[in-house]
């Protein structure tokens, strides 16, 4: 059996085999070997994960997590279909344990590394691996055994097993309903309760005042105003805002579902002048957030669409200056804390407004404000309540 197997993982070592690239075809991104042939069975995987919907930033998460499970059965000596239960489960000892493999060492980060930030009370990320790498992992491979053993060409059983101990196999089943598999993955770490991070007001202005562009100024402000991820902000284009009746079209992450948010007048005003300095009108389909700089790369000298690793630069930019740690998801927590702060916006607006698929989630952070986290509707959340609140469904 399985459990028979002992192994001194912490004297393991992952080799750097193989490399996740981005893909021609409908596959965007594809798990490489050494000699650059895309790996089978993960590639069919992907494909059919492609088939379902899966977005291509998800391909590229799942591409990652599945190289880390292909180089720990290299390091374990275990083909792929031959893997049991005891290589999860040393995977997952590995991974609470382990550093992370980097491609560069640390410079400037070195520092800092897994310390407290002074000023925004926040822990700068270390080398270890997160709990949540650590489920997602666990979900990943168990998902690609599972589409194997659909298949029926791969192994016997799914080394990602699920923990049903005290807990009635079915119980409270619905009939109507198909049979689905019961318990949490066995091997998946707790996740560390967090508290909403909010920006006080003082701490908003000096970091706003460190942006070096309109550009910048009015990206940040609109996602302060209405909490938006940085996915969907992004991906705004001329025709998704609507100045007359100050709202914003997103198409939110995870259901991929259109929306018009409420924007701030005062990230309007910021977005007119960023589209003034682009010095040409902005068609209707083009994205509303462009690089500064025009770039040839191959197809003559423009600018292109501000991407997510360009976002990251504008912050860590503005953090440098200020000697702090914020980053986007910050400006979410604000914008959240801020609206359940406020007495016009019911539980069900701000829970529409945020993308929560549960307003449970909504609820905890009602709770956090009246227990006492300080978070009053500042100027920055100007949102026209009485205007806005009708286009807050979906559309």
């Amino acid at each position: 059996m399985f459990d028979e197997v002992e192994r001194d993982v912490r004297s393991i070592q992952l080799p750097r085999w193989g490399r996740v690239l981005p893909a021609e075809g409908v596959v965007p991104w594809l798990v490489y070997d050494p000699d650059r042939v895309a790996v089978r069975p993960v590639r069919r995987y992907l494909a059919d994960f492609v088939a379902q919907d899966g977005r291509p930033a998800s391909v590229r998460s799942y591409a990652y997590a599945l190289l880390r499970w292909w180089r720990w059965l290299q390091a374990v000596d275990v083909e792929w279909d031959k893997a049991t239960p005891a290589e999860a489960r040393d995977l997952a000892l590995w991974l609470q344990h382990a550093t992370k493999l980097r491609n560069s060492a640390r410079t400037a980060s070195r520092a800092t590394a897994g310390t407290v930030n002074p000023i925004t009370r926040k822990r700068y990320l270390d080398d270890r691996y997160a709990a949540r790498t650590v489920r997602h992992s666990n979900a990943v491979v168990r998902a690609f055994y599972e589409f194997w053993l659909e298949v029926g060409e791969g192994p016997l059983i799914n080394p990602v097993q699920l923990d049903r101990r005290g807990r009635r196999p079915n119980a409270h089943h619905n009939p109507l309903e198909p049979f689905r598999p019961e318990g949490r993955i066995r091997y998946n770490p707790r996740l560390p309760k967090q508290r909403p991070r909010k920006i006080p007001d003082q701490r908003w202005r000096e970091l706003f005042g460190a942006l070096g562009s309109n550009r910048d100024r009015a990206l940040l402000a609109m996602a302060v105003s209405n909490g938006v991820r940085a996915e969907e902000v992004l991906g705004v284009r001329g025709v998704d805002v609507d100045w007359g009746e100050q709202r914003v079209r997103v198409i939110r992450k995870g259901t991929r579902a259109e929306q018009w948010l409420p924007v701030s007048s005062e990230a309007l005003v910021w977005l007119r002048l960023h589209l003034a300095d682009l010095g040409t009108p902005l068609g209707p389909d083009e994205p509303v957030w462009q690089t500064l700089r025009r770039r040839d790369r191959g197809d003559g000298l423009r600018r292109y669409p501000l991407n997510y690793d360009a976002l990251r630069k504008v912050l860590t930019r503005a953090n440098a200056k200020l000697g702090t740690n914020w980053s986007m998801h910050d400006l979410r927590h604000t914008a959240a804390l801020r609206m359940v702060a406020d007495e016009n916006l019911s539980e069900r607006d701000v829970q529409t407004i945020l993308g929560h698929a549960h307003l449970s989630t909504t609820a905890e952070i009602q709770q956090l404000v009246r227990g006492g986290v300080q978070a009053t509707p500042g100027p920055h959340l100007d949102l026209t309540i009485a205007s806005a609140t009708a286009h807050y469904s979906t559309r």
